[in-house]
């Protein structure tokens, strides 16, 4: 490469089940100075703020969609999409791209070796052909519900019905460029610092 032209930084994707433990990751790698773009903050975040966004939302989940303040009636709106599957699809296809846009914007503004997108539904919205590479964190499913719930204050069927609703963990695993086992037995960190070390490798060979 050129001396002068400027290397942009490899775009590298986590996500997980939920209560897979994929914000406790993000939050090492940003100690380590790598930039994270957090996709399920952002999207509620756009969800109450970009105008269209909330035309749309609003035309599909009712005028319960948003409360009197105009924030976002998140219990409204996981009560209805995660009970109906085809209302769920709708949703995402509203949102995913929205997403999408707001995330090419934040990676055009950053430096370094590489970036984190962090997204629960990475592999089921199709963002992750955009990735270089895919780091999936995983948890055994008793330790995710019970994280969920405590987290949460939900109740263990609420969980499964969420977990019924995305990809199962062993077909992201098999998709995985790296695996972050984040069982309660493993350490998080050294796991991490291998796989950066890893990506801080791939970065210097382009």
């Amino acid at each position: 490469m050129h001396p002068n032209i400027q290397k942009k930084p490899l775009k590298i994707g986590i996500t997980g089940g939920i209560g897979s433990g994929k914000t406790t990751a993000c939050r090492i790698f940003e100690a380590l100075g790598i930039p994270v773009y957090y996709a399920d903050s952002r999207a509620k975040w756009l969800m109450a703020h970009h105008p269209p966004l909330r035309e749309g939302i609003a035309q599909l989940f009712g005028p319960q969609a948003y409360l009197p303040g105009g924030e976002l009636n998140r219990a409204h709106i996981a009560q209805m999409a995660f009970a109906d599957k085809a209302l769920l699809g709708q949703l995402n296809a509203l949102v995913h791209p929205v997403v999408g846009q707001d995330a090419e914007a934040w990676q055009e503004e950053q430096q370094g070796p590489y970036t984190l997108k962090e997204a629960a539904l990475l592999f089921e919205s199709g963002s992750f052909r955009a990735l270089d590479a895919v780091i999936v964190v995983t948890a055994p499913e008793p330790l995710r519900i019970q994280r969920v719930v405590s987290r949460d204050r939900v109740t263990e069927e609420q969980v499964q019905s969420r977990i019924r609703q995305q990809m199962p963990e062993q077909e992201k695993a098999a998709r995985a460029d790296f695996i972050i086992q984040n069982d309660g037995q493993q350490l998080l960190i050294p796991q991490v610092l291998s796989i950066h070390d890893q990506l801080l490798k791939r970065y210097d060979q382009i």
